[in-house]
């Protein structure tokens, strides 16, 4: 038995529990609850696990969200007449191009996101949602569980062989790597199939993707940082089931930016500012360009005098179609945003998660627990080609908004069917150095509404770690930062991070006078670091179960 680094992990080098599944699915957000779920409809006896690394299911899943029903009405036949605690009707659309001090309403809405028969939810408390009805037929779930590593067969040939599980990541081990008075080892889980719902930019999933070549055929993946904060509000604001999304300032023309807000029950409003990580300019703020927004005329009014409940931050996965890697290895498959099914034109991901969710299970119960055959089987679905209609969309706005918004606009009319597909670069590579362009005019304002600081927001995010902890988030030179970052790039993770994890401090003591401090405490698990870094030599790892933010229906 292997573990992920490569080395050999001597079965007797720890004593540990091992627990034995048919499957174990590491994710308890809506791909890996949808799976569960219809592969227990399939076949009762099939044994069947989740393990989630958040403290509570939906604690960790942070997302828009309208949803697309059709999926969850084949999924669970009966469930309108038992919704979600979150569980709102869209009513009316609007879109908007915002300057500094004011907007143009679209005339029309882009068929993409006309919500009519959606509903706007909150994906956190839709999962906790699932959970119980996922249990009520036998599966097993854990939160508190965080994935550290998948365990392999060895090949005859001596290399790393098909996955046969994961290991949960120890309890109790301080941050010298020395083990504290309550350290537990982390227990084995044995499965015949492994299926990796992670989300977004998923660290064990990254590991797989390098190891067994997943990405050879296809285009990099693309991502970009929602952050969302949910607002209790003054009596007599809010008109449930209304989304408006808006385009232009903050963000320059060359910067791909939009908001969404959306209008709940009880006087609340979910609203989020999402960047596309393909940004140029090392001094662009994602965070404060969402604080910028909800300053703006338009937006402003609506949230004075109201209260923040809620706030985080999570990566989006945008590469699409070309940037399919493939979703089927020895032992395990992919599902949901972690395999990169998200619809960026319609902002709608949560309805591609639970189709590739149902369709893994469907998968695996016709061919008795064998993943050979699920990705042409994906490919064939309607869950690509779907994304195969709308792969020229965001792409396109890499030559800004004006281009971006007439090929959105020639792709929507010719449903995907023209001969070209543009190409997807890394998001690591897109950062300007400084100097080489000119900065882009902010034409920022005076922020009068909450919260004040990046360290205010994490307050709302009631993210928890253990400071004793080994820090995981690994730089593997922390020289780079304070002489090649800080002289090409000035160093962006100070600004990129949305929870201030991370600063270059003075240090008379530090070979260059500077060193990098890293406050991962303050970490809400966006996984922004991992893929924005230029230099690539971030790298996220799971903290200890339960650890990270605990959010409250985002």
């Amino acid at each position: 038995m292997t573990g992920t680094g490569g080395g050999a992990v001597a079965p007797d080098a720890i004593p540990r529990d091992v627990m034995e599944y048919d499957v174990v699915t590491v994710g308890a957000g809506p791909a890996g609850l949808a799976f569960a779920i219809r592969l227990k409809q399939l076949n009762p006896e099939i044994s069947v696990c989740v393990i989630e690394k958040a403290s509570t299911v939906g604690a960790q899943i942070l997302s828009g969200a309208v949803i697309e029903p059709a999926p969850l009405d084949a999924l669970l036949p009966g469930w309108r007449d038992n919704p979600p605690p979150i569980c709102v009707p869209a009513t009316e659309d609007e879109m908007w191009l915002l300057d500094k001090q004011s907007g143009r309403k679209f005339p029309v809405v882009p068929p993409g996101m006309r919500n009519h028969g959606n509903f706007i939810v909150s994906l956190g408390a839709m999962c906790a949602w699932l959970a119980p009805q996922a249990e009520a037929l036998g599966v097993e779930i854990y939160p508190g569980f965080a994935a550290a590593e998948t365990l392999h067969d060895s090949a005859p040939d001596g290399s790393v062989g098909k996955v046969i599980g994961v290991r949960i990541g120890d309890m109790g081990v301080a941050r010298d790597g020395s083990h504290k008075p309550g350290y537990t080892p982390g227990i084995d889980i044995h499965a015949k199939v492994t299926v990796l719902a992670e989300g977004a930019r998923g660290h064990l999933t990254k590991r797989l993707v390098k190891r067994f070549a997943l990405d050879a055929d296809s285009d990099p993946q693309a991502y970009s940082i929602g952050i969302k904060e949910l607002w209790q509000l003054p009596e007599g604001r809010v008109m449930p089931g209304k989304i408006v999304h808006t385009l232009g300032w903050p963000a320059d023309t060359r910067t791909y930016g939009g908001s969404f807000l959306y209008h709940l029950d009880n006087n609340q409003v979910a609203l989020g500012y999402v960047s596309g990580l393909d940004y140029r300019d090392p001094e662009y703020k994602p965070w404060e360009a969402f604080q910028q927004w909800k300053n703006h005329p338009l937006i402003a009014p609506l949230l004075e005098g109201g209260n923040i409940v809620s706030a985080g931050a999570r990566a989006i996965v945008t590469g699409g179609w070309q940037s399919l890697p493939k979703v089927e290895m020895p032992g395990a498959l992919l599902i949901g945003d972690t395999a990169g099914l998200l619809n960026v034109p319609k902002i709608k991901g949560t309805h591609q998660a639970i189709r590739s969710g149902m369709l893994a299970a469907e998968h695996l119960a016709a061919s008795q627990l064998a993943p050979e055959g699920f990705d042409d089987r994906l490919r064939g679905s309607e869950v690509m080609s779907e994304l195969r209609q709308v792969r020229n969309i965001k792409p396109g706005f890499k030559k800004g908004l004006w281009f971006g918004m007439l090929n959105g606009a020639w792709e929507t009319l010719v449903k995907g069917a023209s001969p070209w597909t543009l190409r997807v670069t890394p998001d690591w590579s897109s950062l300007d150095k400084v100097g080489e362009h000119e900065e882009p005019k902010r034409d920022y304002v005076q922020r009068t509404l909450p919260p004040r600081d990046r360290l205010a927001g994490v307050y709302f995010a009631a993210t928890e770690h253990d400071e004793d902890q080994p820090v995981h988030l690994r730089v593997h030179d922390t020289s780079i930062c304070v002489t090649r970052c800080a002289e090409e790039y000035d160093n962006p993770c100070t600004r990129f991070c949305p929870a201030a994890v991370y600063e270059i401090v003075e240090d008379a003591a530090a070979e260059h006078g500077k060193r990098l401090q890293i406050n991962a405490a303050n970490c809400v698990h966006c996984k922004t670091c991992d893929i924005k870094d230029p230099y690539q030599i971030i790298d996220w790892v799971t903290p200890e179960g339960g650890s990270g933010p605990n959010y409250q229906n985002l």
